[in-house]
């Protein structure tokens, strides 16, 4: 009998060790986990479309803690400190020259539409190359659309998963055949280094960047106040064939609205279906052209987005999370979260919630 109870002590502390050392790489990873505001430079570079420019700003701006303060710190930057000309046919004066790379927590890249070189391979200009030489190792890398190229051509995705906008794949594989480049999603993270695609990807992309720092009830307040979308994965199709049906033609639209409202029951596809008023198979090719992925992903997704909003914002147990959520049991759900984020429910919450302390609380 001693022996057993030496043994499932043992068990237990390695459990727990074992749950410690995953919170605390969560934690690390995190920008939460310092005090400080974290500080952003976004590089505008010649030919740099305003409304890229300004996306990093305006949702990183709308970032604020339970006091209402900012949590990130946001700075325009060129190469040289010197002004650029937008494609849109005004200049940009920065705020800062190169050395706000040098000093940054993280450097975001707009696209740039003056730089053609790149598109064929070519070395970036040396005032470019010389200030992206600064930015110290372990500084997080964020590019949008075009952006990427730029990271490309300093050697900074080689070998790693990335995208762009999916007009530009052809292009781009030919110039630097080394990245692993999917056209396919709207945004890469491949942790220090994240890339999203076009226009208005890049919100989705610095969404998710707050929601992977602050946790999600901080980013959805930040959706709110852009008048964006709280949410869209980055596994989600860039380019969709049929976005909006044909008026005379049956939509997955308020079957997906309705599966929102009961994410808790079981929604096997024959059920979603049967609201659609649909085949089974006319509705889900219906389903993947309209939402960009498959209803179980997306059913999938969806739920676990409302566990983390669970986690953050109440006390319940992982079983009444992972009920709530749709999942069935804690198991589940400890599954599916460690598989999309790497990470438990318990660490998740002691990261997000307000309420508990990062290190304090049961073991789930």
């Amino acid at each position: 009998m001693g022996t057993k109870r030496t043994a499932a002590r043992t068990e237990t502390t390695r459990a727990e060790q074992a749950e410690r050392t995953e919170q605390a790489t969560w934690t690390g990873r995190t920008a939460g986990a310092d005090p400080r505001r974290h500080r952003i430079a976004v590089l505008a570079l010649p030919g740099v479309p305003p409304f890229e420019l300004g996306i990093p700003s305006r949702v990183f701006g709308s970032a604020l803690d339970a006091e209402g303060r900012p949590l990130y710190e946001v700075v325009v930057c060129t190469a040289d400190g010197a002004p650029v000309l937008s494609d849109a046919g005004f200049v940009v004066q920065p705020a800062a020259g190169p050395e706000a790379l040098a000093t940054a927590d993280t450097v975001i890249v707009p696209p740039t539409h003056a730089m053609p070189e790149l598109g064929e391979g070519g070395p970036l200009p040396a005032e470019v190359g010389v200030a992206i030489a600064g930015i110290r190792p372990g500084t997080r890398l964020v590019s949008i659309c075009s952006g990427s190229y730029v990271l490309a051509a300093a050697g900074l995705l080689d070998g790693r998963p990335a995208t762009t906008h999916w007009n530009l794949a052809p292009e781009f594989r030919r110039a630097y055949p080394t990245v692993k480049l999917d056209e396919e999603v709207l945004f890469v993270d491949d942790g220090d280094v994240l890339t999203s695609a076009g226009v208005a990807a890049g919100v989705d992309l610095c969404l998710h960047v707050i929601r992977r720092d602050h946790g999600a009830a901080v980013a959805n307040r930040a959706a709110r106040m852009c008048v964006v979308p709280p949410w869209r994965d980055g596994g989600q199709a860039q380019y969709i064939d049929r976005p909006v049906p044909e008026p005379t033609v049956a939509s997955t639209t308020a079957t997906r609205a309705w599966a929102l409202e009961h994410l808790g029951e079981e929604l096997p596809l024959t059920r979603l279906a049967e609201h659609a008023r649909m085949s089974l198979r006319s509705f889900t090719r219906r389903f993947r052209d309209e939402a960009g992925m498959t209803p179980v992903q997306w059913l999938t997704a969806q739920r676990l987005e409302l566990a983390k909003q669970l986690l953050e914002t109440t006390d319940l147990s992982i079983d009444l999370v992972a009920h709530r959520a749709g999942f069935g049991s804690a198991n589940s759900l400890r599954a599916h979260m460690r598989t999309a984020f790497g990470v438990s429910p318990a660490a998740y919450r002691r990261t997000f919630s307000p309420h508990e302390p990062a290190g304090v609380g049961p073991q789930s």
